[in-house]
């Protein structure tokens, strides 16, 4: 198979998802709502999350949500996947010529099945987040370096460096900068020349980087002055980088995340890892640089007060292809690598029963669903195929390749599958019956109780919610009133089953509308 094909074969199993899920109530729909909040403020450099600063991400990924809404009319969720998915892509096909510029070997699927189907990749390729598209800048940057470092940069590179690096900056953060500044200096302390720093980081770099910061910092003061300056340059730098107000972990965190962030390949290339060092195997320049970037990226992000699962995703690819790197250095049909391949297997393996059963259970009725079951099919037959390729024909890299096709197929036919679940993912169905509802009963305010986050749902509705409490509920005049609020609550709640006892509700997934009057 050529690699345009598995490119195609990618983009068609992830197609599905893409186009017909909701969008998630925490973060999605969070930056939907920051983005329409800027376009009726005219803010273009600041953003505000219901009238309060939200320095947190730079503006680039805005853009391009805001560039999508204006060319198409309203925010499109296949537009939005592809602000994900084409720079995953983007990072998939760097890595490929990297290894082919460097192998001087023909192409091989291994790698590339793996970082497609490597845990965290695939589900940040389909998440409206702005991860990939750092992950793609910082990519391109230590591609870049690696190229002028080995004396076949052209001119031009020796400028695009510097841009890769800001653009990395201004997609996600600090993190943008520091993983190439830290893995380039290091890999050059470790190769003995850091004398030729100033190749790479000099005054011309460092000139391309503070200009873009000039006309981003100067932009942000006009719109938003001293205080979203403050917030954007220090609350968000040192107050996360040192003790966290927002996802704060140990320093151990990711020791333990990296497992899944990885799975399936988690065994294998962890392992792998580990035995290379310790086999003294890593010997190829290339071999080496990728080394120094897994580790000193994972020892900043761990030393970071602020931690998330998905922040390790810069080191993914280099983990992947390390391994691969690192094939030919072992006994792939040795008990341990085997058992590394074999485990996930059987995992797949057990696919089929345990949605059978979970299924069945009080409340997981929805996964009842014929695409999901098929996609469990189509795993229980590949955990099978994978074991019978490794302990029967004594073939590892078939068995890897075997393992990730699986895996896409499975997530095609699960993917079609989103309309049915889509109630449990998000609120686009429940808002527009609520918009219905509103229209039918001459209701004008939205008021919902107890559902985190629920500010968000003005990308749905058009207009801000009215969040109710208890007291409001009980005590006001509860005539001709549409009310959203969890299941859960009218359960538990004898108050509040007992409002809206005998009144007209809706379900959807664990959340109901119900119409007071």
């Amino acid at each position: 198979m050529k690699t345009g094909h598995l490119y195609l074969l990618w983009f068609i199993a992830l197609l599905p998802v893409m186009i017909l899920r909701d969008y998630t109530p925490n973060n999605e729909l969070r930056y939907l709502s920051i983005v329409d909040e800027a376009f009726r403020q005219g803010n273009f450099f600041t953003f505000t999350l219901d009238g309060e600063i939200y320095a947190d991400k730079p503006p680039l990924s805005f853009w391009l949500m805001m560039v999508g809404r204006t060319l198409l009319g309203s925010h499109q969720m296949w537009f939005l996947s592809l602000l994900s998915f084409l720079p995953a892509l983007a990072v998939i096909m760097i890595m490929e010529k990297w290894m082919r510029r460097e192998k001087s070997s023909a192409y091989q699927p291994d790698g590339l099945l793996m970082l497609m189907t490597g845990g965290f990749f695939p589900a940040l390729t389909i998440t409206i987040r702005m991860d990939m598209l750092m992950v793609m800048f910082i990519t391109l940057s230590l591609y870049t370096f690696f190229k002028i470092y080995n004396g076949v940069g052209t001119k031009g590179d020796a400028y695009l460096f510097p841009v890769y690096v800001f653009l990395a900056l201004f997609s996600k953060g600090p993190v943008g900068i520091l993983v190439p500044l830290l893995s380039t200096i290091i890999f050059l302390l470790y190769r003995g020349k850091i004398r030729t720093w100033k190749q790479y980081w000099g005054w011309k770099s460092f000139l391309i980087i503070l200009l873009g910061s000039v006309v981003w910092f100067t932009g942000v003061y006009i719109e938003g002055g001293n205080d979203y300056l403050n917030n954007l340059l220090f609350h968000q730098t040192v107050g996360r980088g040192i003790d966290s107000f927002h996802h704060k972990e140990p320093v151990y965190y990711y020791l333990i995340s990296i497992w899944y962030t990885l799975a399936p390949w988690s065994l294998l290339v962890l392992g792998l890892f580990a035995a290379s060092i310790v086999k003294k195997r890593i010997n190829s320049t290339l071999e080496q640089f990728f080394a120094v970037i897994i580790l000193s990226t994972f020892v900043m992000l761990s030393l970071i007060s602020s931690k998330l699962a998905i922040y390790p995703l810069p080191i993914v690819p280099f983990l992947i292809f390390l391994t691969v790197l690192q094939f030919n250095k072992f006994d792939m049909q040795n008990v341990w690598n085997e058992l590394t391949i074999a485990l996930p297997a059987v995992i797949f393996i057990l696919a089929l029963p345990g949605i059978v059963y979970v299924s069945s259970m009080e409340g997981m009725q929805y996964l009842a669903d014929r695409f999901i079951y098929a996609g469990a099919v189509v795993l229980t037959l590949t955990g099978i195929l994978v074991i019978y390729f490794i302990y029967l024909k004594r073939d590892s890299v078939r068995s890897i390749n075997s393992l990730a096709l699986g895996f896409l197929l499975s997530v095609f036919l699960i993917g079609w599958s989103m309309p049915k679940l889509n109630n449990q993912l998000g609120w686009g169905n429940m808002c527009e019956k609520a918009k219905e509802l509103s229209e039918e009963n001459k209701i004008t305010d939205y008021w919902v109780y107890k559902i985190s986050r629920s500010e968000n749902m003005d990308v749905y509705l058009g207009k801000d919610i009215i969040k109710a409490e208890k007291e409001d509920l009980l005590n006001e005049n509860n005539e001709n009133k549409l009310l959203m609020l969890r299941t859960k609550d009218i359960k538990n709640d004898p108050d509040i089953h007992s409002l809206v006892l005998n009144k007209v509700q809706y379900q959807f997934g664990e959340n109901v509308i119900v119409i007071l009057n």
